[in-house]
């Protein structure tokens, strides 16, 4: 067997939601829980051949007509796992939602404070990120790459360099929620599959902050993210105004 399509970044950008419409959809067929991290996970891959039986015991049996998939956002994200999943499958198609990379950012501290995880406000998390991140350390990548998982060009040409545009489809968070059925459309087509029957709205992982994100830091991420958003405007050749 094989898994043919992987949503795979990125996180806090709706990713949660599109897997849920996805086990909606009769001829998918995904795993009982959403992010299996196998692509990351570095102990799976320390040998010579990684254990795919490993990985395929998650999905159900074979159907015909049907297709396998996944949702782990940070496949996007971490180093190696696009090259991992390329030499898995070649043909693999990849999912990306991507979100304004300044409310992503809030999003996500606000995830680690919760479970834990981070004890910095979000001011001194996104103003001590680089220091943070130049230790090297696999665990502090994971958990404090506030901004730096909003760079998304790098990303994007790691995906196109690996598996070229056509296997990759872009969409944009903002409009799963705005024009979800047009979304849905795309990823039906992009995975050849028949329209999405009917759905409920699906508001999976939805936060309520106990406060907005002040604005002395937004006006920092903005200046600090404005030439990344620029570069990925004219990559994509769309207008990202509205995250300005």
């Amino acid at each position: 067997m094989t898994v043919d399509f992987l949503i795979c970044g990125t996180q806090k950008g709706g990713t949660s939601a599109l897997d849920a419409y996805c086990r909606q959809h009769p001829e998918l067929l995904l795993p009982a829980e959403k992010e299996l991290h196998f692509f990351d996970d570095e102990s799976l891959f320390s040998g010579l051949e990684a254990d795919y039986s490993h990985y395929h015991q998650h999905f159900p049996k074979a159907v015909a007509g049907k297709l396998r998939g996944e949702s782990t956002p940070i496949y996007m994200y971490w180093p190696n796992a696009a090259a991992r999943i390329q030499r898995y499958n070649p043909d693999m198609k990849l999912i990306v939602l991507l979100r304004n990379p300044v409310e992503r950012a809030y999003s996500h501290w606000q995830m680690e404070s919760t479970r834990g995880h981070e004890s910095l406000s979000f001011s001194e998390a996104i103003r001590t990120e680089d220091s943070r991140l130049s230790g090297g350390s696999s665990e502090d990548k994971r958990v404090y790459s506030y901004i730096d998982r909003g760079r998304y060009q790098s990303q994007l040409e790691n995906l196109w360099a690996l598996f070229g545009r056509e296997q990759v489809l872009v969409l944009f968070s903002e409009d799963l929620r705005r024009v979800r059925d047009e979304v849905l459309t795309s990823v039906s087509e992009f995975l050849g599959i028949a329209p999405f029957p009917g759905l409920s709205e699906q508001t999976v992982n939805s936060q309520t902050y106990a406060r907005p994100m002040n604005p002395n830091d937004r006006d920092y991420l903005q200046a600090l993210l404005a030439s990344d958003i620029a570069a990925l405007e004219s990559m994509l050749g769309v207008d990202l105004g509205h995250w300005q």
